[in-house]
């Protein structure tokens, strides 16, 4: 399964009943094709790695296998998006709320008519539709979720850092290679990000704002170790998205809008940080506006970079002084010829 499945519904039987009437023909009236699964790890696995239409779940027989799921799917902001019901017996009330409280998006109970229950279905769909923007190219939450997750950080206040990250001479490859090799360095790096944040920090999340502008946030001690780890292996797999003699030169030549002709790097990585280690933040958008400001510094600067903004509010000097003052600091690796 990838990301392609898309029109897929994934469901959930630990008790290996086969799906119920009311899902086949809930599924055929959509066009989703039907993916059975009774083992709970390989779910979670899935949804790790594609974006199915929803994933239903069958507690009727065995439901603690079906919560323990709910829970996993729902704790992750990467698979927390995909919509999830659960199908449950009759008198199940404290089954309920025990889904409800894993964060399961609707609960079907037998004793609700048939009618009642696929109209719940549409609904889940429509909710899903309306609440929960992803990226068609990346399956990444889009703006809705950047905001929402970084809301609730606000609300919680714990220290995190907000990531601004964006593409260095992409307008350029895409007009040497064209959209289709354009929108594979995308997906690229979407998966960058998104292995590096999950496989480093806990709680973190990546979303994708549009083109090559994407977001991840992270618990402020994970900040340094994820951003030096993308840049890592972003620098190390881009030089292989090029032509042979571009990656041997390290450029290739473009013309701008005047027609002059320039040398055009390759690809580079420019990642502008803004923490509220030094700030009190009441609003998302004052994250986002300085994250942007520090991203628009990073990106003149050569090379695959990452800069944190360190300037502090409570000295008057320093809260009107311009980022390329000594309140950033900049990490990153210089460009340099490929091999």
């Amino acid at each position: 399964m990838t990301d392609s499945h898309k029109n897929t519904l994934v469901f959930y039987a630990p008790g290996n009943e086969p799906a119920p009437a009311l899902v086949v023909e809930f599924a055929n009236e959509h066009g989703f094709a039907i993916l059975i699964e009774s083992n709970g790890e390989l779910v979670v696995q899935l949804l790790n790695r594609s974006f199915p239409a929803c994933v239903l779940m069958d507690a009727r027989s065995v439901a603690d296998g079906a919560i323990d799921v709910v829970r996993e799917l729902k704790k992750d902001p990467f698979t927390a998006i995909v919509p999830v019901a659960l199908f449950v017996p009759r008198d199940a009330t404290e089954l309920v709320a025990a889904a409800l409280e894993a964060g399961a998006d609707e609960v079907l109970a037998s004793t609700l008519p048939e009618r009642e229950r696929r109209l719940r279905l549409e609904l889940l769909l429509r909710r899903a539709d309306r609440d929960v923007s992803v990226h068609p190219t990346t399956r990444l939450p889009g703006t809705p979720q950047i905001e929402r997750d970084l809301a609730e950080r606000l609300a919680r206040g714990a220290p995190f850092a907000f990531c601004y990250a964006d593409l260095d001479h992409f307008k350029e490859f895409n007009d040497r290679y064209g959209y289709k090799e354009g929108d594979r360095v995308i997906r690229m790096l979407s998966h960058i990000l998104r292995d590096m944040v999950r496989g480093i920090a806990l709680g973190g999340f990546v979303g994708h704002i549009g083109g090559d502008d994407f977001i991840f946030t992270v618990p402020l001690e994970y900040m340094e170790p994820c951003s030096e780890a993308i840049l890592e292996l972003f620098d190390e797999l881009i030089p292989f998205q090029y032509s042979e003699e571009d990656r041997r030169a390290g450029y290739f030549l473009g013309k701008d809008r005047r027609g002059n002709i320039h040398r055009i790097p390759l690809m580079s990585l420019s990642i502008g940080i803004v923490t509220n280690q030094f700030h009190e933040f009441t609003h998302t958008a004052q994250v986002s506006t300085m994250a942007s400001e520090m991203k628009t510094y990073a990106k003149t600067l050569p090379g695959s970079v990452y800069v944190v903004d360190r300037r502090k509010p409570t000295k008057e000097e320093e809260e009107a002084a311009p980022p390329e003052a000594v309140h950033a600091d900049v990490r990153g690796r210089q460009p340099g010829l490929i091999d």
